[in-house]
């Protein structure tokens, strides 16, 4: 999360030379604490991409972040005066639970102040590992504040996250553990950008032991300080930034940092949260892990970099910063990664309210894999269907798709990018039936697999008119869908007869308070 705004002098020397740092770097005790992690191979992802990439799992560290190293280093140049007075830090996240684990095992007492807005269970992990979590202020800016008063006034040290060369060289220590992994020419490594501590710890080391290495630094978006400072000539401070890559949610770059990388990075990529979305699935992929937003964030420039400059053959690192996700944004980084990997298309189409006409539009995208159905009868000649469908080529099918759909006269609008539609008009898409129009509603359970929605549509929707459908692909073996029909008295036996023939689980849930309640 971001960092204070203020930088406290530090009170640890900053080394002055590349040698001064090299020592600095060589001789920080991380692995006191911090574990030396492993430079793993990413074979799916690598003949994805016609790359051979490395993963640096830095990730597996003790509290799953590398921060660790740099909080470590910092607390071990702690006199032993400074040590008996205790140490505070600002943080939300990773750094927290880095300094609080360095302290205890140095008998350090430490106090972390969080936002009040902090997620449980981070407080419960620094509160686990000794530390006292001191809630304070709405926004990141007031808990800083509130952190710097508590060490201004019982004389803490504040242990910065990134903004100190004790925690710059101990954040190093990723780089000289991957060269040392690395047999061979790496081409480049890509690191992910929060306040920039990490980045211009390992840009010094890689450059110095081999300037030939691009140092290519990833940053969110729409939390981009490096880049922004870069253009600027020194750091800026951002007015709004995106807080779904938490970990790198810093509205200005460390000065410390910023000078140790301007003339280090050899490029700046950013990203959008989508991407990121769609590198942790990656990560999965291939490691069957799953690491956060920042973890993922150097994974999805990487992509970026290799389509944008057609790399081809090249050895390419990256560090996998973190695995602290909260559970509960699975099924949000889930929906995204298909966005993000254009494996899925959202369109909105119109087509004429008639029995028969939602089984000719499903003909209309053929056996292709639906992911997802919207639609409730509003008028009398016309019905607007939200509909989700999963891409193998791309952009390239994605405009297909749409031209298939307008040459066979449906007015068709391309949502895949358009953040309302895909956050909040999907569920939107509803409300009460026709007045006086008999309808009768049901849960059907079928095998996800290409053709079972045409099949379904088939059995019943030629001679009923379907008047709501709800189905999501949400990557289990059976799909689910709520789904109504218009069905005279007369014609129930009829209907039932199809039921029976269409094979799948179904149960009636025409009575179900809550679907009487909200559509009638």
């Amino acid at each position: 999360m971001n960092a204070p705004t203020t930088t406290v002098p530090a009170p640890v020397a900053v080394p002055t030379s590349t040698a001064e740092w090299l020592r600095a770097i060589l001789t920080a005790p991380v692995y006191d604490i911090a574990k030396r992690t492993p430079l793993e191979a990413a074979p799916r992802l690598s003949k994805r991409l016609n790359n051979t990439i490395w993963l640096k799992r830095e990730d597996l560290q003790p509290v799953f972040s590398f921060k660790l190293r740099g909080a470590y280093n910092r607390l071990c140049q702690l006199s032993t005066e400074e040590r008996a007075r205790g140490v505070v830090a600002v943080s939300a996240g990773n750094h927290a639970q880095g300094v609080a684990l360095g302290a205890r095992e140095l008998g350090i007492d430490a106090v972390i102040v969080m936002p009040a807005t902090t997620p449980q269970i981070k407080v419960s992990a620094v509160e686990a590992l000794g530390a006292r979590a001191v809630l304070h202020g709405d926004s990141y800016d007031e808990a800083a504040a509130h952190g710097y008063a508590i060490a201004e006034r019982d004389g803490r040290s504040l242990i910065h996250p990134y903004d100190d060369p004790a925690v710059i060289a101990g954040q190093a220590t990723v780089a000289m553990e991957l060269l040392a992994q690395h047999r061979g020419k790496v081409d480049a490594v890509f690191v992910p950008v929060g306040g920039g501590g990490l980045c211009a710890g390992m840009a010094v080391y890689l450059k110095s032991l081999d300037p030939s290495i691009r140092v290519i630094a990833v940053e969110p978006n729409d939390a981009a300080c490096l880049d922004a400072a870069i253009r600027a000539g020194a750091p800026v401070r951002l007015e709004q930034i995106g807080l779904f890559v938490d970990g790198c949610a810093v509205r200005q770059i460390g000065r410390l940092p910023f000078e140790l990388l301007r003339d280090r990075v050899d490029e700046v990529v950013t990203v959008d949260s989508d991407q990121v979305c769609a590198a942790i699935r990656d990560v999965f992929e291939d490691t069957r892990s799953i690491v956060e937003p920042a973890g993922a964030l150097a994974l999805a420039g990487m992509k970026r970099w290799i389509t944008e400059n057609a790399a081809e053959g090249r050895e390419l690192a990256v560090v996998l910063s973190g695995a602290n996700m909260n559970f509960d944004r699975l099924g949000h980084v889930t929906e995204r990664a298909e966005i993000g990997e254009q494996h899925e298309a959202l369109f909105g189409v119109t087509i004429p309210e008639r029995a028969g006409a939602f089984l000719d539009f499903c003909r209309r995208i053929g056996r292709r894999a639906v992911t997802e159905f919207n639609y409730r009868y509003q008028r009398a000649d016309q019905a607007q269907v939200y509909v989700g469908i999963k891409l193998k080529g791309g952009a390239a099918e994605r405009m297909a798709i749409r031209q298939t759909l307008e040459s066979a006269g449906y007015h068709t609008a391309d949502y895949t990018e358009n953040e309302v539609a895909r956050l909040h008009v999907r569920h939107l898409v509803g409300g009460p039936g026709a007045v006086g129009v008999r309808e009768r509603c049901f849960r059907f359970e079928f095998p996800e697999r290409p053709g079972a929605l045409l099949h379904f549509l088939e059995t019943l929707g030629s001679e009923h008119n379907i008047s709501l459908f709800h189905y999501r692909n949400h990557g289990a073996a059976y799909g689910r869908v709520l789904a109504a029909f218009q069905v005279s008295p007369d014609s129930d036996v009829r209907f039932e007869a199809a039921l029976s023939r269409l094979g799948f689980w179904y149960r009636e849930e025409t009575d179900n308070p809550a679907l009487q309640q909200f559509l009638g």
